[in-house]
């Protein structure tokens, strides 16, 4: 066959029935699973297992409807980049004066140091356990750990980096489902929506925290800037990843809180160590090591996403970039700080992500009022329905922040 004739066979509708069949459209996901490890990291297994342990499935409602809400939000991301080819981050450098580009970049980074401190705590407290290291130490291993995987990003390529996350994600969800299947069945299942203490308060404030993640949004916005085909086909494939990513971590952070209510219901010492104790005496040793090997991977691969997160706001707010190493002294230090004082690491965890949810109306506002401007999406700016369900999103994350502040006042 000539040159000519393999064109023109490259181009029949069959070949290009082809290249956007159901087989090719799933080998160009992967954003969105990357930036689903955000949804399935040591935050989320502290908060979603102590809410099973306390409350028993008190709180699977707002598990459920975290999940729900953080799949449109993901969409809304990933279609900024793809449509504007820009992260929003860098989009926002170009809407914002020098001292508000400043001051936005510090919450953002903020926001970076807290993602860290979960991620690394967690990764920490699985090293301790598998091998017996000091926990400061295990947060150094971690912190080295992740800069490799984003070195090995940088020399593999970006699709490769999402097939290991892609692996991540399937080695975290088998530890976590392996408890569920082991452990025993529910008993006296009741999902009533409830939030009748300050404590449930906070662990609400806490899981919507560690599950719809401010820096995700910035980070997911930035993976979808290159990719290739026309913008409908773009925003197809991204609608899908956004739905299968969305669905695997649901799961997972159905199965923590589902672990939680069933195999430690009542277990109120909830330090890792403790649990991992617990799950195997009540379990096996099956499900405590799934259980480790669960909340390592989990550290190792969602500090090595929130290190490509923070070089994304770092580069479009303020058109820098640090060397990784900086970057990675300077946001892990408060994690072995607090850990070498011996400070409980599930309340750092906890209270990690109920920073990240003061945070994200910060994310949320500006990426809702982006994706409904007409001057910046032209054609492909957000539907009607589409972007009340946002705001409706938005408005309820910023009135669960403010009813973590307002309740202890007025217990007092």
């Amino acid at each position: 066959m000539t040159d000519r004739s393999t064109q023109r066979a490259e181009q029949s509708p069959r070949a290009l029935r082809r290249a956007d069949g159901p087989g090719a459209r799933l080998l160009r996901l992967g954003p969105a699973f990357v930036a689903a490890i955000a949804y399935v990291d040591p935050g989320n297994i502290a908060t979603n297992t102590t809410a099973g342990s306390r409350y028993g499935f008190g709180l699977l409602w707002v598990v459920l409807l975290a999940v729900a809400a953080a799949g449109p939000v993901q969409y809304l991301s990933a279609k900024l980049g793809a449509v504007t080819g820009k992260s929003m981050a860098l989009v926002l450098s170009t809407r914002l004066s020098r001292p508000s580009r400043t001051l936005y970049w510090l919450q953002a980074e903020g926001v970076a140091v807290a993602t860290d401190l979960a991620e690394v705590v967690g990764a920490s407290i699985a090293l301790h356990l598998l091998l017996g290291i000091p926990m400061w130490c295990g947060a150094i291993v971690t912190a080295v750990a992740g800069g490799a995987l984003m070195v090995l990003r940088d020399r593999v390529g970006e699709r490769s980096f999402q097939i290991v996350m892609v692996l991540g994600l399937a080695v975290i969800g088998a530890g976590f489902v392996l408890g569920v299947l082991l452990g025993p069945a529910p008993a006296g299942l009741d999902i009533r929506p409830q939030l009748h203490d300050q404590q449930m308060v906070l662990l609400a404030t806490g899981i919507v925290g560690a599950t719809v993640m401010p820096h995700a949004i910035y980070l997911h916005s930035a993976l979808t800037t290159s990719q290739l085909g026309g913008i409908r086909r773009r925003l197809r494939d991204n609608r899908l990843d956004v739905t299968l990513a969305m669905l695997l971590a649901g799961t997972i952070n159905v199965s923590m809180l589902v672990l939680g209510a069933t195999a430690l219901r009542g277990h109120h010492d909830e330090d890792f160590g403790a649990l991992a104790h617990a799950l195997g005496d009540r379990v096996g040793d099956g499900a405590r090591v799934g259980f480790i090997v669960a909340l390592l991977v989990s550290g190792v691969t969602s500090t090595a996403v929130g290190i490509r997160s923070g070089e994304v706001v770092m580069a479009g707010l303020l058109r820098r970039r640090v060397p990784m190493l900086v970057r990675r002294v300077v946001v892990v230090t408060p994690a072995v700080v607090l850990l070498a004082l011996q400070i409980p690491a599930v309340d750092l965890l906890v209270w990690s992500q109920v920073a990240l949810a003061l945070g994200l109306p910060l994310a949320l506002i500006p990426l809702v009022l982006l994706t409904s401007s007409a001057s910046l999406m032209g054609d492909n700016v957000n539907r009607r329905a589409l972007t009340i369900a946002c705001w409706i999103i938005t408005i309820s994350v910023v009135a669960l922040d403010l009813a973590l502040l307002v309740i202890p006042l007025i217990s007092d």
